[in-house]
């Protein structure tokens, strides 16, 4: 069976059965797309079909290009992974640690350990998310500071959940790389990626705005009501956000995040032309956090979130920016995969062992909810069984 038909077939399944109202599957190689796929709607309220280039907000996808964003200026010297943070930004050389906080406020303390570009690329720096960290969620509620949803620069104005380095946890880190990078090279953050990364892997449909090409190829995220998916109503932003945010906000297509992969499998070459060396492919497809590995998150909005964990059981380090399975998950991805996803339930996956990745673009809400994770597993192994067949 070809692939097509078996993308087809799983993502067919998943719309009759009510398990996503919509959804667009890919597999990509070292040449480009093979196999990619839309089925279902996007969106239940105008019944609109789901295309091959619907538009998507990717959420945290956004992160491995903020990653590469950051490793091309490493590369050309403007930064170093190892060096205080401090350094450049002094804001984030006089962080404090949020050891407890109760009725008469935070309990805070000095960092033994400065924070660096390796520790908010890795999730290793102390930076959290208040939807999936109770204390950070606490000093919030105590402070009145905005949210990181929120698109204000104050909302990256927090202290460190634990020591750097310490452990792993999912945060803002790359909120602050992302503005280490506007501070050495002078550019907006989206102007750098549009002039370094969008441009000349020809992602012409991603951006941190919808033109209105874009907008009338825009999916609707959705939620569930009564066991149906509802449309939430698209309502034009408040307020212009303050800041390029490095850790999500990304507008994109399937086709786009297409070409990214086939980068990333090219080892840092598209069309000929090179974004990363062959050396930093190396490095940021590598565990960058030693002895610490990914452990499973509790959420607190359950919303937005479900509680999950990516291939449970596998032993998971980071990259920069990726997870990497430590080991290979049974009839899918082989062991030093790169994975990562964004919080309206958009995956992929970039395997170099058997050269290929994959995406799977939903827009549903809460994240990881397990219908939805569960077609992510189902969809990854209908493809290894093909591939190896």
């Amino acid at each position: 069976m070809k692939l097509d038909q078996v993308i087809d077939n799983c993502l067919g399944s998943a719309v009759r059965d009510g398990i996503v109202p919509g959804a667009v599957g890919a597999v990509i190689d070292k040449k480009g797309i093979v196999a990619i796929r839309a089925q279902g709607t996007r969106s239940q309220g105008s019944g609109d079909a789901m295309t091959t280039d619907t538009v998507f907000q990717i959420a945290s996808m956004t992160k491995p290009l903020t990653g590469v964003a950051c490793l091309q200026a490493v590369e050309r010297g403007l930064l170093e992974l190892d060096q205080p943070a401090g350094e450049i930004i002094p804001q984030l050389g006089d962080l404090e640690i949020l050891d407890a906080i109760d009725e008469s406020g935070p309990t805070l303390r000095p960092p033994n350990n400065a924070v660096t570009l390796r520790n908010l690329l890795t999730h290793t720096s102390g930076f959290t998310y208040e939807v999936w960290n109770a204390g950070i969620a606490q000093w919030l509620e105590h402070t009145g500071a905005p949210g990181v949803a929120s698109g204000k620069w104050a909302s990256l104005q927090q202290p460190l959940s634990f020591e750097p380095g310490q452990r792993w946890e999912y945060g803002i880190g790359i909120d602050w790389a992302g503005q280490l990078l506007e501070a050495v090279s002078g550019m907006r953050l989206g102007d750098w990626m549009r002039q370094e990364i969008f441009n000349p892997l020809g992602m012409s449909d991603t951006g941190y705005e919808c033109n209105p090409d874009m907008q009338e190829r825009l999916a609707a995220v959705h939620v569930l009501a009564n066991d149906q998916w509802k449309a939430l109503v698209s309502e034009p932003p408040k307020s212009v956000p303050e800041f390029d945010s490095g850790g999500g906000g990304l507008f994109s297509t399937a086709l786009d995040y297409a070409n990214f992969i086939q980068m990333i499998l090219c080892r840092g070459e598209f069309a000929e032309q090179r974004l990363l060396s062959d050396e930093t492919v190396t490095v940021m497809s590598s565990n960058n956090m030693g002895q610490v590995r990914v452990t499973p998150v509790t959420s607190l909005d359950h919303n937005l979130s479900a509680d999950f964990e990516f291939m449970p059981g596998v032993p998971k380090s980071w990259g920069l920016t990726f997870q990497i399975n430590e080991e290979g998950v049974p009839g899918g991805r082989d062991m030093g995969s790169l994975s990562w996803a964004g919080l309206f339930n958009t995956h992929f996956w970039i395997d170099p062992t058997s050269g290929f990745g994959a995406l799977l673009m939903t827009q549903t809400l809460p994240f990881m909810l397990p219908q939805v994770a569960n077609l992510l597993y189902q969809l990854e192994r209908a493809i290894y069984e093909t591939v190896t067949s």
